[in-house]
């Protein structure tokens, strides 16, 4: 797009800020002036860029250049000196609102959004709103906001509960929404639609304007955004992803029978050597745990590097993350191991290198983190890998190709979570109220509640007013009033919980772990304290801690002298194999077994998959390998279907259970990545025939629902469902409720609604979310029948295979002995070895 195509009441400030860009030593690129058309053309949309090329000022510029061309004496005496900065009063109104998935983004979002005001005497100001935001500012923006404020779904809610907010909002002009692929997928993305559908009903006219990258449904992702708007959205997609430098470090020695994190630290020189060779590292994990493990190993190792390394992940305190983000940033930092901390946004320009240990499990979560390095439009990124265990080379090869064909998955959005809407009702409510048809005409505009019944509507109402059938004999429970048709909250306890709770997206369970003087380090989750002793050593923040005495809500901690101690161990950390990824995998295995791979990582792994091939097979694309077996343990079935741990561990659980309804048997159950067995102390027929009927989608819902323990699933989904819509309250500052009085209490009431409101929305909802979020059923129907349309080989090798071996480890992880089980790991896959050598069973 050229200058010439621009209309004449804007040519002269794109030029001014065409002037900045050159002045920056930058060239505005085609999508970025494509953006600032598509804005003052009166257009909203989503810009889909890779990280670090741009995407701020190609949003960022739009509402600029329109502010100049409609103050003809904005380039004259009314503007902003160049050595000055206007205050809060004489400053323009609001007319940006940007909002970011993280706090940590938002301050270095409002510094790149400040950079280009004195140089185009712009009379604007900018601001964050987050939970970090002093109370004195938040009150000087509770009567006027700045012209570009930075905030987060949560702020912004907390902003609308307020009486005034309409009057807040009634200059804004545009939203941005950045990260919106963080956001997508998630109730805090719901939070966000419903935000953005009542600042439409305050300002029909204003933009909205989505960031995302990394994602392979930008389409939807722009519809959802958008809501019932999305047929006026304009999709632009940025420059293509840069170039991807991939480098896989390969162990000397290579196990014919590995096991999850079985190569561990034992690349631990190559990853300090690759270090070495760079400016500035990232060192990615999955884990947090994995974070303090190499955190500390790599100290151990190198303690001259002590105030060059640093550690970051999301349970440490925000101001050592925002410490260690400020020293990232000037390149006072040789490395810094983190986990999806340090996924997002922020701009560590000095950052050369990217390191990654074991598989980021997916395509876009793997570019997503080398675009960490080389931060820049035009610069490489470079990502080194670090294997934990050797099949994971396979998995690389597979990744460096769908790098190469641009496959990334998609983010599926989330329908009708009702807890949320529950929660925005009363948070309406509590500003400048609503009524009834016009509140659910709103909410109707938004993706996620766009098929939302009058009658599931009524009974979110119901339950917010009254309490539901089950509650409203409780006043604590009734905390909207209607009065004339208009919906408002009156109660002024009621107002002061509820905007306490905004927002409440709720993780597991954490406590506060803080020094004896006070300094808080972070959190860790409660199961982790309640397994240690008080007096008792254990690794943390990068520090040997003692446990001195457990109160308040708080493990308070002295520095020990020496000593080892366990690492904390997270929940949801693991992260399975993306379906994407997993596709991309049986790929790569059709081509190994064709011979069309010649990658270094395959070379590695050939003397593996060689044994495979003459034990077993190496199942393609079009093949579904099923192994059975007898051993002293009782008789086994592994089945390979390549579709990532959440998959298998449901395929798992479901052939049991319909086992079990044709005849007695007892099962025991271990998945992995790649595959799952079934192991039963009494044979078991297995032919193709059988198996076609264990893998029916007929009655699938009723029978993964009848195999698990569904009600005591559900119970642990309702708390956090309990938590968003408002019927449990979490407590006070400095009073908070223990984690077991919360548990108690949506216990009490779960069993409530359980026996006197068994078709109650939020019951329903809890079992939905089981279904869909925890045993990912959309993916396993879509499992199941692409594995019957497979040629399925059934075949008994005459040893537990390298494919079945690291599936075996998974289980014996979880049994009780008297040996350690690397121990036990060991001698089993010493005896496989020489089988294997000695080429006969």
């Amino acid at each position: 797009m050229h200058a010439t195509t621009i209309p004449v009441e804007y040519e002269r400030p794109w030029k001014r800020v065409s002037a900045w860009f050159e002045a920056q030593g930058w060239e505005p690129f085609p999508f970025q002036m494509e953006a600032w058309q598509a804005y003052l053309s009166g257009k909203s949309g989503l810009i889909h860029a890779p990280t670090g090329v741009g995407k701020t000022w190609a949003v960022g510029m739009g509402p600029v250049i329109q502010w100049m061309a409609g103050r003809r004496d904005s380039l004259g005496s009314a503007a902003l000196s160049k050595n000055s900065r206007p205050g809060r009063d004489a400053a323009e109104p609001l007319r940006v609102l940007w909002i970011t998935p993280l706090r940590a983004l938002a301050a270095d979002t409002a510094e790149a959004l400040l950079q280009p005001l004195p140089d185009l005497e712009l009379p604007w100001t900018v601001e964050v709103r987050t939970g970090d935001t002093p109370s004195s500012l938040r009150l000087k923006q509770g009567k006027k906001l700045p012209t570009v404020l930075v905030t987060t779904p949560e702020s912004l809610s907390l902003l609308i509960s307020y009486p005034q907010a309409r009057d807040l909002f009634r200059t804004l002009r545009s939203v941005v929404v950045d990260e919106w692929h963080e956001l997508l997928g998630s109730k805090r993305g719901v939070q966000t639609e419903l935000c953005l559908a009542r600042l439409r009903q305050w300002r029909p006219g204003m933009r909205i304007w989505g960031l995302s990258a990394t994602m392979g449904n930008s389409k939807e992702a722009m519809e959802v955004l958008l809501g019932c708007h999305a047929d006026e959205g304009e999709l632009i997609q940025g420059l293509v992803p840069r170039d991807i430098r991939i480098e896989v470090l390969i162990p000397d020695r290579m196990e014919r029978f590995p096991w999850a994190e079985h190569l561990g630290l034992r690349l631990l020189p190559q990853v300090i050597a690759t270090i070495e060779d760079s400016r500035s590292t990232l060192l990615f994990t999955n884990t947090r745990s994995q974070t303090e493990i190499w955190y500390q190993a790599i100290l151990d190792a190198r303690p001259d590097w002590a105030g060059m390394l640093a550690l970051h992940h999301g349970s440490i305190d925000k101001k050592t993350r925002a410490f260690v983000e400020e020293a990232l940033r000037r390149g006072r930092l040789k490395c810094v191991v983190c986990t999806s901390s340090l996924d997002l946004g922020v701009d560590f320009s000095p950052v050369d290198r990217v390191i990654q240990i074991g598989s980021p499990k997916g395509v876009a979560r793997m570019m997503q983190r080398a675009g960490r390095s080389g931060h820049r439009p035009g610069e490489t990124s470079r990502i080194t890998f670090s294997p934990t265990n050797t099949f994971e080379l396979i998995e690389l090869a597979a990744l460096r190709k769908a790098v190469a064909d641009r496959f990334l998955e998609p983010r599926p959005p989330l329908e009708l979570p009702l807890d949320v809407l529950s929660q925005h009702l009363v948070t309406v409510a509590l500003g400048e109220g609503f009524q009834n048809e016009e509140m659910l005409e709103e909410v109707r505009k938004t993706h996620a509640f766009r098929n939302l019944s009058e009658e599931d509507y009524g009974e979110v109402l119901d339950f917010v007013v009254r309490g539901g059938p089950a509650l409203r004999a409780y006043p604590e429970y009734s905390r909207v009033k209607e009065d004339r048709g208009m919906f408002k909250v009156v109660d002024k306890d009621v107002a002061r919980r509820h905007r306490m709770t905004i927002g409440t997206i709720t993780a597991d369970a954490s406590i506060d772990v803080r020094y004896l003087h006070g300094k808080r380090l972070g959190t860790i989750e409660e199961a982790f304290v309640s397994r240690i002793q008080m007096g008792e050593r254990f690794v943390f923040a990068g520090q040997i801690l003692q446990a001195v005495r457990m109160k308040d809500m708080a493990l308070w901690v002295r520095k020990a002298r020496g000593g080892k101690g366990p690492i904390p161990q997270w929940l949801g950390g693991r992260m399975p194999l993306s379906t994407e990824l997993g596709h991309a995998v049986r790929e790569a295995l059709t081509r190994i077994q064709r011979g069309a791979i010649r990658e270094p990582e395959i070379t590695a792994v050939q003397p593996l998959l060689e044994l495979q091939a003459r034990w077993s097979h190496i199942p393609t694309e079009r093949e579904l390998l099923v192994e059975t077996l007898r051993s002293r343990e009782g008789y086994h079935v592994f089945c390979y279907p390549f579709e990532g741990h959440h998959i298998h561990e449901g395929l798992a659980a479901l052939l049991a259970y319909r086992l079990s309804l044709v005849m007695p048997v007892t099962l025991s159950l271990s998945a992995n990545d790649y595959g799952f067995e079934l192991l039963s102390d009494r044979e078991f027929p297995v032919d193709q025939d059988r198996l076609r009927m264990l893998f029916d989608t007929e009655g699938l819902r009723r029978d993964m629902l009848s195999g698990i323990n569904a009600s005591e699933m559900a119970k642990r989904q309702f708390r956090d469902i309990a938590r968003i819509s408002g019927l449990v309250f979490q407590g006070y500052p400095g009073r908070p409720k223990t984690t077991a009085q919360i548990q108690t209490s949506t216990s009490l009431i779960f069993d409530v609604f359980f026996r006197y409101d068994p078709e109650n929305f939020l019951l329903k909802q809890a079992t939905r979310e089981v279904l869909e979020r925890q045993l990912d059923y959309r993916l396993l129907v879509q499992a199941l029948e692409r594995m019957v349309s497979l040629e399925i080989k059934v075949l008994e090798p005459p040893h537990p295979t390298p494919l079945a071996f690291p599936i075996m480890v998974n289980r014996l992880r979880a049994r009780v002995t008297s040996e350690t089980l690397s121990e036990r790991i060991r001698r089993m896959a010493l005896r496989l070895e020489n089988a294997a050598k000695r080429g006969r069973p």
